[in-house]
């Protein structure tokens, strides 16, 4: 295993040059290598598959058990003061903080040296959303893969169990999400989510369609169909993120998901899979307002030639390209709305720009 010098990940994508300079980079390569291995490794498989499990697998349901259980303990105070965020998310968040490190270290991840633990707390806490703005989005789900690439790097993960980290793993963090997404009525990043896919994810669809690439009847089209969604939605995690969608949103996803409703149009689901692949790549790692916030340390290396890592204790420059950014205008949550039973539809701007799906 290499030798690592562990150090706090800090963010160096500072500028657009930083930004292609990590493009052409080979930390990019691999961690997009890291996430088509795990998308490969669903193909045709079911969320109860059967597949391969070891010890390093039921440490993190520990640790994810352990950030659930600290929800329970932040309560929100009452489900109808506000459509925006609430602010016992922040009381969560800061326990979390504090405690990650320790969580880390109960949990007994295999071949994680004690000096690691910092880097990978990092990343594990800037995986559940944004403190001061209440938010979450695809760079914080960003920051999850994140960690998990860490133990890749670390030789605590390896291929052969990939399908338990998406099966096992990420489903379960992706329940804890939905839950803190909806005690919390956290706020989506940005203007409209994951441009159309979902207010806060994008992971499960590129999984998802994988999950269905080589189902002999399903077919994109049948995201419509409410008795199969009924059905499927728990076998299938693009089915099921269809499934909360609807719950929580009124009118069709014709007008509150467009590129949802356009994507259902394609013929084939290895089709969608191969066309979110390439969204993942434009829209999440090639976008500055998402990729100014990630971090770099000893295990993923930020590579030559980008901007220097601030001081100690300075802040990095933080770059404001319009209103729709990471930062923008806040926008109310729809769980919240849902919740509240507001009238008032939420209908989301269409999505323009060319979809990748042809």
């Amino acid at each position: 295993m290499t030798e690592y010098q562990f150090i706090q990940p800090v963010r160096r994508i500072l500028t657009q040059k930083d930004l292609d300079i990590f493009t052409e980079s080979t930390t990019r390569a691999e961690l997009v290598g890291f996430v088509e291995g795990l998308n490969s490794s669903v193909k045709g498989l079911t969320n109860d598959a059967d597949v391969e499990t070891d010890e390093t697998i039921e440490s993190l349901l520990k640790v994810l058990e352990a950030v659930d259980a600290l929800v329970t303990k932040h309560p929100a105070a009452d489900m109808v003061s506000s459509r925006f965020g609430k602010p016992e998310f922040r009381d969560f968040y800061d326990e979390l903080q504090k405690t990650a490190g320790d969580i880390l270290r109960k949990s007994a991840l295999p071949k994680v040296p004690d000096e690691a633990i910092p880097e990978l707390e990092a990343y594990l806490v800037e995986s559940w959303g944004n403190r001061s703005r209440i938010d979450y989005g695809s760079g914080h789900e960003l920051n999850f893969v994140s960690f998990l690439f860490c133990l890749v790097k670390l030789g605590a993960l390896t291929e052969k169990v990939y399908a338990a980290v998406v099966l096992r793993v990420f489903l379960k963090y992706m329940a804890v999400m939905r839950r803190i997404q909806t005690i919390y009525w956290l706020e989506p990043a940005g203007s409209h989510g994951v441009w159309g896919l979902d207010d806060y994810h994008f992971l499960p669809f590129l999984f998802g369609s994988s999950q269905l690439a080589t189902h002999r009847h399903l077919r994109p089209i049948s995201i419509h169909d409410p008795d199969i969604l009924e059905m499927y939605a728990p076998k299938y995690m693009y089915l099921g993120c269809i499934k909360f969608i609807n719950s929580v949103k009124s009118a069709s996803l014709r007008w509150h998901s467009p590129m949802l409703d356009d994507i259902s149009g394609v013929k084939k689901w290895s089709k969608v899979n191969e066309g979110m692949i390439k969204m993942y790549k434009a829209e999440v790692l090639g976008k500055l307002p998402i990729m100014q916030h990630y971090m770099f340390g000893s295990l993923i290396t930020a590579p030559e030639g980008i901007s220097a890592a601030p001081e100690p204790g300075a802040e990095a420059p933080h770059v404001h390209n319009h209103w729709a950014d990471c930062c923008g205008i806040k926008v109310p949550s729809a769980i919240a709305a849902n919740q509240m039973e507001h009238s008032q539809k939420e209908i989301l701007r269409p999505v323009t720009g060319m979809i990748p799906f042809d």
